[in-house]
C-alpha cells in the first residue's frame, strides 16, 4: 500500500523528522488560499501514488498566491501513468544547500532490511548508480538490531552524508518499523542553508499484510485508483512498482531486484519495473509476474535474475516453462540462473528451447543482452 506524499509527510512529522510547512487541497481556489497563509511561494506538487511526477510536469514552483492557483488549475486533472490527480500539496520552498538519497526497504531473499543511501540526491536512484556506483551504499540492516545512532553514522559515513543526518536516519527506521512499512525513502533529504536537515519529498510502502492496524493513513482510500498493474500484482500477491524503463525487471529479493535495476542502468537501458516474487517461483507465481511485466506496453524485453536458496533454480526454471505454457510470450525474455541447481535450471530451459527465451551465466550479461534487445526492438 503506497501512501500519498502528504501522508508520509505527516508520519515524519509525527515521528519528529523536519519536513516543510504544507497543506493539500483539491481545488485551485483552495491552492490560493493556502499559498496566501503559506507566505506566497509555494511549491505545487500532483499526489498521486506514482514516481515521475516531476517528469510529467506535477511539480512546480509558483512565485505568489495568484500562479499558486494558476498551477493548480494545470496539474489537477493530469494523468500521471494512468493516475487523474484528484489534489496537490502547497509546501514552501526550502532553501538548498546539499541534497542526498536515503531509504530503507525490504530485502527478502537476505530476510532483513537494506540501507540505501546516496550523497547525491534530488535525482533517479538508479541514474546516480549508473553514473556512479560508487555514489550509492548499499548497508544490510538485521531487523532485530535495528538502527542506532551507532548504525546510522555507519550509514552516513559510508554514504558521505554529514554527521547531522544521523538523527533522521534513527527516526526513518523509527517510521518503518513502527508504521509497518515495507519502504520508507526520502528523496531529497536536504541540508539547508541555515544548517537543518529537512524531508523534502517521502515516499511510504507499508505492508498490505498490516492494513487493519494503518487504516487511519487511508488503507481503504478509493478516491484515486492504484496504477492498473500495480493493483493487479497486488491482486496476485506480487511485489510490483511501475517504472519508466523498457526492461522488465523480475527476480527472487529486493535487494537483488535492486541491483539488477542497477545494472540494467548500467547498460545504457531503463528498467520499467520493480517486481520482486520472493521466495516463490511456481509455475503459477511465474506465470503472473509474466502477465503483469507483458501487459506493460512499453516493456521491450525482460529479464529474470533468480539466486536460487530455498527454492531451486530447477524448480524455477520449471515454473518458467510452465509459465509459457499459459502465457503468450511476445517479447525476449532473458534468464540468468544462479545458486541452489543452477545447471540443472538451465538444463531445463535448454531442453524447452523456446525460440525467445535466451540464457545468461552472469547478472552483468544478462542485464547487457536484455538491454540490447530492448533497444533492437
Amino acid at each position: 500500500m503506497d501512501l500519498y506524499e502528504h501522508q508520509a509527510r505527516d508520519i515524519f512529522e509525527e515521528y519528529g523528522i523536519t519536513v516543510p510547512r504544507a497543506e493539500v487541497t483539491d481545488s485551485p481556489e483552495g491552492a490560493r488560499v493556502i499559498a496566501r497563509r503559506l507566505g506566497g511561494s509555494v511549491v505545487v506538487k500532483a499526489q498521486v501514488r506514482t514516481g515521475g511526477r516531476g517528469k510529467a510536469g506535477g511539480v512546480a514552483l509558483a512565485a505568489d498566491p495568484a500562479a499558486a492557483e494558476r498551477t493548480a488549475r494545470r496539474i489537477l486533472g493530469m494523468d500521471i501513468k494512468g493516475h487523474t490527480v484528484g489534489t496537490v500539496m502547497l509546501a514552501q520552498p526550502v532553501a538548498i544547500a546539499r541534497e542526498f538519497y536515503v531509504s530503507y526497504v525490504l530485502d527478502r531473499a537476505a530476510g532483513r532490511f537494506l540501507a540505501i543511501a546516496s550523497a547525491e540526491g534530488g535525482m533517479e536512484i538508479e541514474e546516480v548508480a549508473a553514473r556512479r556506483p560508487e555514489a550509492v551504499a548499499r548497508i544490510p540492516v538485521d531487523p532485530a538490531e535495528g538502527v542506532t545512532s551507532a548504525t546510522a553514522a555507519r550509514i552516513a559515513r559510508a554514504a558521505g552524508l554529514p554527521p547531522q543526518t544521523v538523527d533522521t536516519l534513527v527516526r526513518l527506521w523509527q517510521v518503518l518499523i513502527r508504521e509497518d512499512a515495507l519502504l520508507v525513502e526520502v528523496n531529497p533529504l536536504v541540508l539547508t542553508e541555515q544548517g537543518r536537515i529537512v524531508a523534502l519529498d517521502g515516499k511510504v510502502t507499508l505492508d498490505d499484510n498490516a492494513r487493519f492496524r494503518q487504516a487511519r493513513w487511508g488503507a481503504d482510500d478509493p478516491a484515486v485508483p492504484d496504477d492498473p498493474l500495480e493493483a493487479a500484482a497486488a491482486a496476485k500477491g506480487l511485489n510490483y512498482v511501475r517504472l519508466d524503463g523498457e526492461v522488465g525487471v523480475i527476480g527472487n529479493g529486493a535487494g537483488l531486484v535492486m541491483s539488477t535495476l542497477d545494472v540494467v542502468a548500467g547498460c545504457g537501458a531503463r528498467p520499467a519495473d520493480f517486481l520482486d516474487i520472493g521466495g516463490g517461483a511456481s509455475a503459477r507465481t511465474m506465470a503472473d509476474a509474466l502477465s503483469v511485466v507483458l501487459a506493460d506496453p512499453a516493456v521491450k524485453s525482460v529479464l529474470v535474475n533468480v539466486f536460487g536458496g530455498i527454492t531451486a533454480c530447477d524448480a524455477v526454471a520449471d515454473g518458467i516453462v510452465r509459465a509459457l505454457d499459459t502465457v503468450r510470450l511476445t517479447r525476449p525474455l532473458v534468464v540468468r540462473l544462479d545458486g541452489n541447481n543452477a545447471a540443472r535450471g538451465r538444463a531445463v530451459l535448454d531442453a524447452h528451447a523456446h525460440p525467445l527465451v535466451r540464457q545468461a551465466t552472469t547478472m552483468d550479461g544478462a542485464a547487457r543482452a536484455a538491454a540490447h534487445l530492448a533497444h533492437a526492438s
